[in-house]
C-alpha cells in the first residue's frame, strides 16, 4: 500500500462461548487453551507481513508531504492485523456428525429449516451453511441449516476428513479429546490443502477469506464421532463469522471495502466496517481493479504505485469534493497492493482509502464522514497553513530518480 501526498501538521489531540455438549445445536468459540474440553472448531489466521517503518519527507516550504510506500505498507498490514488477528473462530457440533440424516434445505419458497446436530452431519464439500446467531450458548445455531450458496451463509464445506481412518491411538475410540491447539494443528494439516484443492487452486491466503475447520464437541467425540470438515469463513475482526454470499471459488476474494465504508479502530488497529459515525480508522474513497490497467500479467509495486497515486488522487478528490480537502483536514491517502499468491488467485481489486496516521504507528480515531465535518483523537482538525504561491517540490526519497527538472 502507498500514500498519497498531505500535509506533516500533527493531528489534534494529540464471544467466546463453550459448546454445549447436552444442547441440540452447534456452537462457535474462540480457542482457549484454558478450556480445551469445550472448544469448537477453528480457523487457520494467516500471518500478517511484517510492517516496513514509515517515512516522511517535507519540502523546505512546508507544503504536501509525500509518504514512502513502505508507510502505506505499514498501515496496511495493521489493517491486515486488525482483519486476521481474531480470525481463529471455532466451530463445534454438539452431539456430532451423522451422515443418515439429511440437513434441512431451502423450501421452494425459499425458507430455511432446522437442523439438528445429528443431520448437520450431512453436509459435504460444496455445501454452504447458515445459521442465526445469538448470545446464548444455549440457543445458538439452532436453526443451522444448508443453504443455496447463492444466498447468505456463514461456512462453505470443502471437504470433510475422516479421523477415524488413521490407526493411530491419538484418534481410537475412548481417546482423549483434542485441546483447541490440536484441532488448530488438524485444520494445518488438513484444511488449508482441501481448500486449495476444492477452489482448484484459487484461494487467496491473504485476501477476505479464512480456512475453517468443524469438528465434532467433547460429546460426539466421546460417543466416537472423528468426521471434520474442513471449508471457508470470513472473520470479522471480533471474531464473529461473517455472512457471505456465493461460492467463494467464483468470486473476487480482494480485501477491499465498498466505496463510502468506513472501518473501526480499537487500539489503533482497524476492526471492521462501521458507520462512518462511530470512530473508525480510515474511509474508503474508491476501488480500483489492477486487471483493467494491467491485462497482461501482475505489474510491479513501482508500476502499481504509479498508476494508483493519480488514479487514487483523482478518485479522492471526487470523493471529498476538491483537491484541497484531503490536506485541510489532516488526513492521508493511502492504498494497498496486489503480491503474486493473489493476483493468482483472481485477488486483483485495492481499495482508496484515507485516514490518519499517529505517531506510535497505528491509526488515529476519527468520527464523521471526511466528506463532512470531522474530529480526529476528539478534535476538530487544524487546517495548515496554505502552500506559498509558485512550484513546490518535495525531497526525493532515498535512491529515487531526481525530480523533473532538478
Amino acid at each position: 500500500m502507498s500514500p498519497k501526498p498531505e500535509d506533516p501538521t500533527p493531528s489534534p489531540s494529540g464471544e467466546d462461548g463453550p459448546v454445549v455438549d447436552d444442547a441440540p445445536t452447534s456452537e462457535i468459540a474462540t480457542p482457549d487453551a484454558s478450556t480445551s474440553d469445550t472448544s469448537a472448531p477453528d480457523a487457520v489466521v494467516p500471518e500478517a507481513s511484517t510492517a516496513d517503518e514509515t517515512d516522511t519527507a517535507t519540502d523546505e516550504k512546508s507544503g504536501p508531504r509525500t509518504v514512502q510506500a513502505s508507510n502505506a505498507r505499514r498501515l496496511l498490514a495493521l489493517v491486515a492485523i486488525g482483519a486476521i488477528g481474531a480470525a481463529a473462530v471455532t466451530i463445534g457440533v454438539s452431539g456430532g456428525f451423522d451422515r443418515s440424516e439429511k440437513l434441512a434445505t431451502p423450501s421452494t419458497a425459499g425458507t430455511v429449516g432446522t437442523a439438528s446436530t445429528t443431520s448437520f452431519g450431512s453436509s459435504d464439500a460444496g455445501d454452504c451453511l447458515q445459521w442465526t446467531p445469538t448470545d446464548d450458548p444455549d440457543t445458538d445455531r439452532q436453526d443451522l441449516a444448508e443453504v443455496s450458496c447463492a444466498e447468505p451463509h456463514r461456512f462453505e464445506v470443502a471437504e470433510t476428513v475422516d479421523l477415524g481412518v488413521y490407526p493411530v491411538a491419538e484418534f481410537a475410540t475412548g481417546s482423549p479429546y483434542p485441546d483447541a491447539a490440536r484441532f488448530a494443528s488438524l485444520r494445518d494439516e488438513h484444511c488449508e490443502t482441501a481448500v486449495q484443492d476444492y477452489t482448484g487452486g484459487r484461494f487467496d491466503p491473504t485476501g477476505k477469506y479464512s480456512v475453517g475447520l468443524m469438528f465434532p464437541s467433547q460429546a460426539g467425540w466421546a460417543a466416537g464421532e472423528r468426521a471434520i470438515r474442513c471449508g471457508i469463513q470470513q472473520t470479522g475482526a471480533t471474531s464473529a463469522l461473517q455472512v457471505m454470499t456465493g461460492s467463494v471459488a467464483d468470486q473476487d476474494q480482494s480485501m477491499v471495502w465498498e466505496t463510502g465504508s468506513c472501518v473501526g479502530v480499537e487500539s489503533g488497529v482497524p476492526t471492521d466496517p462501521i458507520d462512518c459515525t462511530a470512530p473508525h480508522a480510515f474511509e474508503v474513497v474508491s476501488v480500483v481493479d489492477l486487471a483493467a490497467q494491467f491485462p497482461g500479467g501482475l505489474p510491479s509495486v513501482e508500476d502499481q504505485d504509479r498508476y494508483l497515486e493519480p488514479t487514487c488522487t483523482q478518485a479522492s478528490d471526487a470523493y471529498l469534493g476538491g483537491p484541497d480537502v484531503l490536506r485541510e483536514k489532516t488526513l492521508t491517502l493511502f492504498w494497498d497492493n496486489v503480491d503474486a499468491s493473489s493476483w493468482l488467485a483472481g485477488s486483483k481489486k485495492v481499495s482508496c482509502s484515507i485516514g490518519k496516521e499517529v505517531e506510535s504507528g497505528g491509526f488515529a480515531s476519527i468520527v464523521g464522514s471526511a466528506k463532512g465535518d470531522i474530529t480526529i483523537d476528539g478534535a476538530a482538525p487544524v487546517p495548515p497553513p496554505p502552500v506559498p504561491d509558485g512550484r513546490s517540490l518535495p525531497i526525493p526519497l532515498p535512491g529515487a530518480s531526481p525530480l523533473p527538472g532538478a
